[in-house]
């Protein structure tokens, strides 16, 4: 079939893609090891391997472009090296192959003058741990033949997000009347992506030409600590403001030293302990996209985590 969107991955923002997709009348084709997506008659939920060849080569016949939406199996560097270039690799091969552009969602990982308000121009040359994989990606995409696009998001928030700073460790206390701990500083502004943004943003770049082979931001609204981002959620849920206690960065260092997935949180800290910012007005112009307000945007998040029970 012509005219085909092929996302891979079906996580909160795979999800979202083909859900926005299928509501603009377009044939979607969710390719996932489990055959996963979301139901809708336009979209096609296939299963497979995102690694192999052929059946890469199958998902994308007629493919115009491919959401490549599949991070890495555990939240590690060591994972990270070890999965995904090889995976990005045998996707931009196929897609080429197919003559389809390649939307890629990316992080802030890359930036490597954080302490500065981070734009479409600012420097992507991180090395180390996981900063140093999203760097070494973001080089193979741009030395690539196949046509590609990286739309950067800060840390998510919205429907199917769950394991993140907004997400359960966050919402979830607030709509029990409980209290909130965050990591760092729960003053320091930071900045926050709302994923029906980040996925409006990838459709509209893949569909202009004009906007390939670049690095753009997720339209993301004002910077907002942590505090502030607890209390928006709070007023959507009708609940009391919370208090919203912060662990601070000598503890989880020390806790590093233990246990790995401190370790893998303790590495990313700088992004907590101090202003973590990100502009996206270049983008937002480019693409025609801007974000969504913060109240309509924390009471979607908050109906779709209490109809999760």
């Amino acid at each position: 079939m012509e005219n085909t969107y092929v996302v891979t991955g079906a996580g909160p923002v795979g999800w979202t893609v083909a859900g926005q997709l299928a509501a603009q009348g377009r044939h979607v084709r969710v390719l996932t090891r489990s055959g996963s997506g979301p139901g809708h008659p336009l979209i096609e939920r296939t299963q497979g391997d995102a690694r192999d060849p052929k059946v890469l080569e199958a998902a994308f016949a007629g493919a115009q472009a491919v959401f490549h939406c599949i991070h890495g199996s555990a939240y590690t560097a060591a994972a990270w090296r070890a999965e995904l270039p090889t995976a990005e690799q045998a996707v931009l091969t196929a897609a080429r192959e197919a003559g389809a552009v390649v939307v890629f969602p990316e992080s802030l990982y890359s930036y490597s003058e954080p302490d500065r308000v981070m734009a479409e121009t600012s420097p992507r040359l991180a090395t180390g741990g996981k900063r140093g994989v999203r760097t070494a990606l973001l080089q193979a995409r741009g030395a690539s033949a196949t046509p590609t696009v990286s739309v950067v998001a800060a840390d998510f928030f919205g429907p199917r997000v769950r394991m993140a700073h907004g997400g359960e460790r966050m919402v979830v206390p607030i709509l029990a009347g409980r209290n909130v701990s965050v990591i760092g500083s729960a003053r320091q502004p930071h900045s926050f992506t709302y994923v029906p943004d980040l996925a409006r943003a990838m459709i509209a770049a893949a569909d202009r030409p004009s906007a390939w082979n670049a690095v753009w931001h997720a339209p993301t609204g004002p910077a907002l600590s942590q505090r502030e981002l607890a209390h928006a959620f709070a007023a959507a849920a009708g609940q009391p403001a919370p208090k919203v206690r912060a662990l601070p960065g000598w503890a989880l260092r020390a806790a590093a030293a233990f246990s790995p997935d401190a370790r893998e949180l303790a590495e990313m800290l700088y992004q907590f302990e101090r202003p973590f910012v990100m502009d996206s007005a270049a983008s937002e112009a480019a693409l025609g996209v801007s974000p969504t307000p913060l109240e309509t945007a924390a009471a979607a998040t908050v109906e779709w985590w209490r109809q999760q029970g």
